[in-house]
């Protein structure tokens, strides 16, 4: 079987913020576990401007999974305010929680999150059945998306039938196929050998490149250095924000 060709890496480019897309002001995230009570988050304030690649790092328990469940719309604060777009998230239903992570959020995991007995193209079209789309608007709109990550040829495959590389081109594929605000990628490359991951993280570098804003959660420094802003949590605070060349 043949596989896609490699991207080729793209220059690194550092494109002018656009404005607010992520506000969390003061943001704690408290869960009971029998008696007692794990602070997750402390106190997170981030904000984050369309056009930005932001790596969120941290160590096993510092509350970098949560604040991922909540950049995400996967969860809600316990306190502070969490504003998407200017829509207040801290306070919506899990109703409105749903359409926003459906129409502005991408999503792409490690683990790839595909429909093992649908084809590509069935794997795109997915997020645009929940939309409203219509068949021959979202086959239209899967099939360009597909293109858009090398895989024209793909489109009838299963994941079954992909290489590891191939079906984390169909999640970021999906992941774009809305047309989203936000790429929130959770450890993209955690499953895909080294040769494999770069291609993927060129192909992310692409898409920030073209104008879309990344968000990749992972505990690998290479990986956190294709992004241009690197935020680091300890204990359920952020402990340093910092920009880089």
């Amino acid at each position: 079987m043949s596989s896609a060709p490699a991207v080729a890496p793209a220059p690194r480019v550092h494109r002018p913020p656009g404005g607010v897309v992520i506000d969390i002001d003061g943001v704690t995230k408290l869960y009971r576990m029998g008696a007692e009570i794990v602070h997750a988050l402390r106190g997170v304030s981030l904000r984050v401007h369309r056009n930005e690649y932001l790596a969120i790092m941290g160590p096993s328990g510092s509350g970098k999974s949560t604040l991922m469940n909540m950049l995400g719309c996967l969860d809600t604060p316990t306190g502070g305010k969490y504003h998407f777009s200017e829509k207040n998230v801290s306070t919506m239903t899990d109703d409105e929680l749903a359409d926003i992570r459906n129409r502005e959020i991408g999503f792409v995991f490690q683990t790839f999150n595909l429909l093992p007995r649908s084809t590509s193209l069935a794997n795109v079209e997915l997020p645009l059945i929940y939309a409203g789309i219509g068949h021959g608007e979202r086959r239209a709109k899967a099939e360009l998306a597909l293109r858009n990550v090398g895989l024209g040829d793909r489109m009838g495959h299963k994941p079954n039938e992909l290489s590891g590389g191939q079906r984390q081109r169909v999640a970021i594929a999906r992941a774009l196929v809305n047309n989203p605000s936000i790429i929130l990628a959770d450890e993209p490359t955690g499953n895909l050998d080294s040769k494999t991951g770069e291609e993927i993280m060129a192909l992310l570098e692409e898409l920030y490149a073209q104008g879309n804003t990344i968000i990749v959660v992972t505990h690998e420094e290479d990986i956190a250095r294709h992004a241009r802003r690197i935020v680091r949590l300890r204990d359920g605070l952020i402990e340093a924000d910092m920009r880089q060349d």
